[in-house]
């Protein structure tokens, strides 16, 4: 299993996007030709974006977003300028920053 390293965006967002068996993504096996649903963490700082996603567990938020569509990790890292730096899962245009 191929963990993606952390996504850094143009304006220091960043997040981790991983998809493979043990995510939570669609589809949920390693080395798909394409996902259009995927895991994200570790997110740097608070993205509205992606609060429709969150996890939650006894009423409390984990922190992991479950199934987010390809669509809305695209319009993520736009909103944030594009990638710096980091990878994503095979299917989800990597939006490069213009420098």
């Amino acid at each position: 299993m191929k963990l993606n390293k952390r996504i850094l965006c143009a304006d220091g967002f960043s997040m981790s996007v991983q998809a493979n068996e043990f995510a939570y993504c669609e589809p949920r096996i390693d080395n798909a030709k394409k996902y259009e649903e995927v895991e994200i963490g570790f997110v740097t700082p608070c993205e509205e974006m992606l609060l429709p996603y969150t996890e939650v567990v006894l009423g409390e938020p984990t922190g992991i977003y479950p199934w987010v569509p390809r669509q809305a990790v695209i319009n993520v890292i736009a909103k944030h300028g594009g990638i710096i730096e980091g990878e994503l899962p095979s299917g989800i245009p990597f939006l490069e920053a213009n420098r």
